[in-house]
This record gives C-alpha cells, structure tokens and sequence, in this order.
C-alpha cells in the first residue's frame, strides 16, 4: 500500500506541481473548448492523454524507447502551442460544439509530455523488474490530478461565462491566447539548436 500511495502521489504531483506549468498550461488549452455538459468527452480528453503519456513512460522505463531531453523540452510547449493555435483558429466552431481535434491531441501530443518525465520515472523507479505496477499508479495519480485541474478549468469557464456574460467563443480566444504567450516564451527558451 505504501508504494502505491507513493506513486500515485508522485503522478499527482507531477501534474500539479507549479513548476511543471507546462502539463497545466496544456491541459487548460485541451479542456478551455468543453463545457460541463461535455463531460464524457472530457473524460476521455483527460484518459486519452493519461494513456499517451503512459506508453511513451512505458517504452523509456523499459529501455525499448530513448530520445533526447532537449528535443523533447522543446516538443513540450510546441505541442502547447499547436493545441492553442488550433483552439483560435477553430474558436467559432468550438463555440457550437466542434471539438474533436482536442481528444487525438490528447492522445498524440501525451505521448510528447511522456517522454519528458521518462527520465525521471526510470530514476525513481530504478533496477526493479516490476516496473509495470509503478507506471499504473503512477497513471493514476497523473489521472487524478487531471480531473482536478480540468474541472477548475471548466468551473472558471461556466462562471465567466454566465456570471459576467463573456461568450464562449471570446472565452476560448482569450485564453488560448495568453497560453499561446507563454507556450512561444517556452519554446524560445528551449531551443535545442
């Protein structure tokens, strides 16, 4: 039970920690196109990304796959970037409900934020031969703090717009764009050429 606790806080904390900002960042551009309504599709946003980046540790823990880290730091904000460059560009669509691109993102760009954190995941869990278990409990603590953080999302969004009567399209604009703003400051600050 202690080991289970201890990588299910360690996937919890992966994803809320403050200083990994990234996954927060890409998770607000994943879920800012959804409602409350739409909760079946969040919650496949939310798994589809969880299984991504579960392969991509998966295949590092087992040695089967390797890339490097700065390619990777990279990959990271621009797959943020994508993910909100699509969102403005497809706002008005989104606003009536087109929001299917955001789930093969979920699952395509996870696979990216896998193999950031794939180094570490090999160092925490070391020589062991069981490395499957870890990696679930791991995927569980990342799949809750998923939640977590895509319902404050959602919860933000619903209250902005019914409190003060932003529309959903200006919704998904404006904050697309301010995480565009700090995925670009991330990727100029990572570049691995």
């Amino acid at each position: 039970m202690n080991d289970f606790i201890f990588y299910f806080k360690m996937g919890l904390f992966h994803v809320l920690d403050i200083k990994a900002y990234d996954h927060i960042l890409f998770l607000i551009v994943l879920a800012v196109v959804y409602q409350f309504k739409q909760w079946k599709k969040v919650l496949w946003l939310i798994t589809l990304f969880t299984i991504g980046h579960s392969i991509t540790l998966a295949l590092s823990a087992y040695g089967i796959l390797n890339v490097r880290a700065d390619l990777i730091e990279f990959l990271i904000p621009l797959t943020i970037f994508i993910t909100g460059l699509m969102n403005v560009l497809t706002a008005k669509k989104a606003s009536v409900g087109k929001e299917n691109q955001n789930l093969f993102f979920a699952l395509f760009f996870g696979l990216i934020h896998g193999l950031g954190f794939s180094n570490y995941f090999k160092m925490m869990i070391g020589k062991t031969s069981d490395k499957l278990v870890p990696l679930l409990e791991f995927a569980l603590g990342v799949e809750a703090a998923q939640i977590i953080i895509v319902l404050l999302i959602l919860l933000v969004g619903s209250l902005v717009q019914s409190v003060f009567g932003v529309n959903r399209r200006d919704w998904i604009l404006v904050v697309s764009s301010i995480v565009i703003g700090f995925a670009f400051q991330m990727m100029i600050n990572r570049v691995f050429w």
